[in-house]
């Protein structure tokens, strides 16, 4: 497991990300800097070192793309009346297994350290309630893990959510895994870090990406969110003009077209069709290097 340090000054608030740039960056590049956040505040002056979770309980479906593990934000609290280096360390019931072991940082009283847990669910693990701790000398933080069948999964209507895709290509400078268009995260902040899709072949079109839906449902309404940030605005980065088909064994009719669009989601609504399987197919981006970037594509 990779241990994660961040100095900090004891005045201000840093953000560990990629720093703005003077000139464009081309945003199918990696990252220069982990995805590590702090935040500051005021300390209670207890002393007490706080793990903290960005949920109260994580859902761990079973039969995802190992490139795509449920995810979970956590961090810690220092409390303490001088800065102090702190440390938690993560744990989690086998056969699961966390990105990290042990999250570690210096720290002014009142900051908080937070950053992405990813928790990985072998195939032949049973389905059940399995438990991740945080703990740091003054505190455990018990957060339960449901792992589920994707027959089980709530998915809010969103009847793409976690289900197998596939890609014409991907990108390999960076994290860019196709199943993670289905993952339930439309965010664009962790783009380059497991949060969306980015082909493999600057200016050559189409680009294509398929969502199989387990089995044939009725569906009339495909959202797709293309790469959004106010550094990657999807109107100089995201994708402009694709194709929205809809599959059945392996038969594929366009049920709605996008052109010249610019912004970061696209909502397309189309008479109900009964399919097994949806593809973007995608024609033209809005960037000078022209890659296909999706970040969520969701089916209702």
């Amino acid at each position: 497991m990779r241990l994660l340090t961040a100095a900090l000054a004891a005045t201000a608030a840093v953000v560990l990300t990629a720093p703005a740039a003077a000139h464009a960056q081309d945003p199918s590049e990696p990252p220069s800097n982990p995805s590590l956040t702090v935040r500051s505040g005021a300390s209670k002056g207890t002393g007490r070192l706080t793990p903290i979770a960005g949920a109260d309980r994580v859902v761990a479906p079973l039969g995802v793309d190992p490139a795509c593990p449920a995810k979970l934000e956590i961090g810690m609290r220092s409390d303490a009346r001088k800065p102090s280096y702190a440390t938690m360390s993560v744990e989690v019931t086998a056969p699961l297994s966390a990105s990290r072991s042990m999250l570690t940082s210096y720290l002014p009283p009142g900051y908080e350290l937070g950053a992405k847990l990813l928790i990985a669910v072998p195939p032949a693990t049973p389905q059940g309630e399995y438990a991740l701790r945080l703990k740091t000398p003054d505190r455990t933080l018990s957060v339960p893990v449901q792992v589920v069948t994707l027959d089980q999964l709530d998915n809010g209507g969103n009847l793409a959510l976690r289900r197998p895709v596939t890609a014409s290509s991907q990108h390999t400078n960076a994290n860019y895994p196709p199943c993670s268009i289905a993952d339930g995260d439309s965010g664009s902040n962790g783009w380059a870090g497991g949060n969306g899709w980015n082909d493999a072949t600057s200016r050559a079109w189409p680009d294509t990406v398929s969502i199989a839906l387990g089995g044939a449902k009725q569906i009339s309404r495909v959202d797709l969110y293309t790469l959004n940030t106010e550094r990657y605005p999807a109107s100089s980065v995201g994708l402009r003009d694709w194709d929205v088909q809809a599959g059945l064994n392996g038969q594929w009719q366009t049920v709605a077209q996008v052109r010249g669009n610019t912004a970061g989601s696209v909502r397309s609504d189309f008479a109900p069709v009964t399919a097994d399987a949806v593809r973007i197919v995608a024609l033209a981006s809005n960037g000078a290097n022209d890659y296909t970037r999706i970040i969520e594509v969701e089916v209702r």
